[in-house]
């Protein structure tokens, strides 16, 4: 059986104190100048997370007209419907944007309400993480750790959006305390929380939460004070708990007939089980629609031209709301997957800055720890080594990720960063090869930060000689610190802490810039993305135009004559528009909150009308107006939005590369129905009725008239 660590414990602390409650006698208490640290973290954090939060309105327009649809009534709330027609879903789970509904409810709905559970789960990851590696490594270490993530650019730029992987974050750090308690002690119970947590981590990002499961079970399995037979027991059952938990809302979803409820958007067979299994699981990994990228072109009707520049700055905003084309990173701006992905420009500048520190932190921990391994080092290995093990494989290899998912990876980093700090300190104190540990865990880490920032050659040019000659003075002061063997005397030991605090202090500059960036700039973009973007000057950072920035003050962008029009001629019609996919249709929706028919679904491509029951609904009076493109042969160039393709495609599909999928669609109204003069709802004459073009419809279709033609 193994044995629970004990490292310190307060005197009057007996066994039944250790049993019931291991958290208050592992760590002494904070002193003054403690707190005041933490106090100062948490103020970091929230001004990170808070400062102008909401001024540029909602930066995902998708999810923020879900959740002003969500708002209208319970069936939309429990559906997720993208629309407040109840035509289509979102393509996520339901607790995250229930929180965001929530939050709406109770301030208003506005960009601030809809931040406001993001930024505010950020902050409290920095507190729980604090807590967690303090309980095990003492005060300091949980400083350090709290620190890390606090000025983490992934989590800050994630905290500030509407995206909910921040939510996700947070409910695995809760998950993560009761699997720590649960190894500690070896109760199912505590195991099973842990699973429920997981669980509902599913519902909120689907199988993304799942990427910490390996972790969580090797910690319960190698660490537990109990039976192996006991230990395999309690995993199973615990399984048990993580499945139901996970399946609960998603089993409802599909055991609801179809006609009474939304279809399942990003799905080609209407199931949230095949929305779980396959575009927010399989997928993610094999790429979109997991098939790899050409057969994924096929699908979706285009075959990409490697030779088609991409565009730097198109008019159509595809640049701003952060979709790459061929030949600049992958689709995404993940860069190329591989085993050094994460120090590749794309991903680096978000949560790579300090995983060298991480790793090495890691080696001197297990090494101090060799004797007995076993207690607070062993679980804390375990836990968060096995965390970003497991995370750094998949996003190392995934096809079908953002750059924001990291967020999940960065809690791995920041506690690591912590606890292998003050292992690497130990060891520097002591005699032996290990002392060496902490200046070139420094020198390997400022190496990989200067290769990230050399992608960004304005801030290179003063932030890689102030990093690196800061490392460099700290790492020669330990170096002759180290050859002169100065013992333990209280004046060269503060010169040591100092030299090792100037070049720890260094480490965090950069991503203390790329984390405040959007921050200070009050910056907004569709996929969280933090720091200056990639091949932009100084002060630039991926935030979109003067336009992009209108459209997220909740649909400003949308043409006020347009929205007339519709509203003086819906009739009876239940929905005031139609439109080929959800980026045409969401300024619309925040601006009227009036049922918005999204045809495809988010990018044009989910199956949800054929054209008889398009023609049914409009012979029904259901719906009138068709906000779309004429299908033509069309290969799009720089100025269009797109890439150029070799197939013909019909901008109705609206996102560049998938309007296949519309085509039959858009050609029944084209055919059926009146083209209504552009003077008659159109403010500028060739202009486009919403802000982003990207996805946007250019003509205006009146399908109560019969088409002249």
């Amino acid at each position: 059986m193994a044995q629970r660590a004990n490292p310190v414990v307060r005197p009057e602390a007996g066994p039944a104190e250790v049993e019931r409650h291991p958290e208050e006698v592992v760590n002494r208490e904070p002193q003054i100048w403690q707190w005041l640290a933490l106090g100062g973290i948490a103020v970091l954090s929230v001004f990170l997370n808070f400062f102008q939060l909401g001024q540029n309105g909602f930066p995902n327009a998708y999810y923020a007209a879900s959740v002003r649809s969500m708002l209208d009534n319970w069936h939309n709330f429990l559906f997720v419907s993208y629309d407040p027609g109840g035509f289509v879903s979102i393509d996520k789970p339901p607790l995250g944007f229930w929180l965001q509904v929530a939050s709406a409810r109770a301030f208003g709905f506005d960009g601030f309400s809809v931040l406001f559970p993001q930024a505010l789960a950020g902050v409290l990851a920095v507190g729980l993480l604090f807590h967690l590696v303090r309980r095990q490594f003492g005060v300091g270490a949980g400083l350090l750790a709290a620190l890390a993530l606090a000025v983490s650019p992934v989590s800050v730029v994630t905290n500030r959006n509407n995206t909910i992987d921040s939510t996700l974050a947070l409910v695995l750090l809760l998950g993560a305390w009761a699997v720590l308690r649960a190894a500690e002690i070896g109760r199912l119970r505590r195991l099973a929380v842990a699973a429920a947590l997981v669980g509902l981590g599913f519902n909120v990002k689907m199988l993304e939460a799942y990427l910490v499961v390996p972790a969580f079970a090797a910690l319960y399995l190698f660490a537990a004070p109990i039976s192996w037979r006991r230990r395999i027991g309690h995993l199973a059952v615990a399984g048990v708990v993580l499945v139901v938990v996970s399946l609960v809302w998603v089993s409802a979803v599909d055991l609801t007939p179809a006609a009474q409820r939304p279809y399942v958007g990003s799905t080609q067979d209407n199931s949230e089980l095949s929305l779980a299994l396959g575009y927010n699981g399989v997928d993610r990994l094999m790429g979109l629609f997991g098939r790899g990228s050409r057969a994924t072109a096929d699908r979706v009707g285009f075959t990409p031209n490697p030779a088609a520049a991409p565009p730097a700055a198109s008019p159509s905003g595809a640049s701003r709301v952060g979709f790459e084309f061929p030949g600049s990173g992958g689709m995404f701006g993940t860069g190329q997957p591989g085993p050094l992905r994460l120090f590749q420009a794309e991903m680096g500048g978000q949560a790579s800055w300090l995983i060298p520190l991480a790793i090495f932190g890691a080696l001197a921990a297990a090494w101090s720890g060799r004797r007995q391994f076993s207690g607070p080092t062993r679980n804390a290995l375990l836990l968060w080594g096995s965390w970003l093990l497991t995370m750094g494989v998949f996003f190392s290899i995934a096809g079908f990720i953002h750059t924001y998912y990291l967020t999940e990876m960065a809690p791995a980093v920041a506690a690591l960063v912590g606890i292998g700090l003050v292992a690497l300190w130990k060891e520097f104190r002591s005699p032996g090869w290990s002392g060496w540990l902490l200046p070139l865990a420094l020198a390997a880490t400022v190496a990989v930060q200067l290769q990230i920032l050399a992608s960004y050659p304005t801030w290179f040019q003063w932030l890689g000689p102030l990093v690196g000659g800061l490392v460099l003075i700290s790492v020669v002061a330990m170096i002759s610190a180290r050859r002169r063997q100065l013992g333990s005397d209280p004046i060269a030991v503060a010169r040591q802490a100092l030299a090792v605090g100037v070049g720890v202090g260094a480490l965090l500059i950069a991503p203390t810039i790329w984390a405040g960036l959007p921050v200070v700039q009050n910056s907004t973009s569709q996929l969280p993305s933090a720091g200056p973007a990639l091949g932009r000057d100084v002060g630039r950072n991926f935030a979109g135009g003067p336009q992009e920035a209108a459209f997220a003050r909740e649909g400003s962008g949308v043409d006020t004559k347009l929205v007339d029009y519709l509203k003086a001629n819906q009739g009876d019609a239940r929905y005031l528009v139609a439109t080929t996919n959800s980026m045409s249709a969401d300024p619309v929706i925040l601006a009227t909150n009036q049922p918005v028919m999204a045809l495809g679904g988010f990018m044009g491509a989910d199956p949800i009308l054929t054209t008889s029951k398009l023609a049914t609904d409009v012979a029904a009076g259901t719906v009138r107006f068709f906000l779309i493109n004429a299908p033509r042969s069309n290969q799009f160039s720089s100025t269009g939005g797109g890439v150029t393709g070799n197939r013909s495609v019909g901008r109705a599909g609206g996102f560049p590369g998938f309007g296949g999928a519309q085509n039959a669609l858009s050609n029944w109204v084209v055919q059926n129905c009146a083209t209504v003069p552009t003077a008659d709802w159109q403010s500028t004459p060739g202009g486009s009725p919403t802000p982003r073009g990207f996805g946007a419809a250019g003509q205006l279709y009146d399908c109560g008239r019969p088409n002249a033609a």
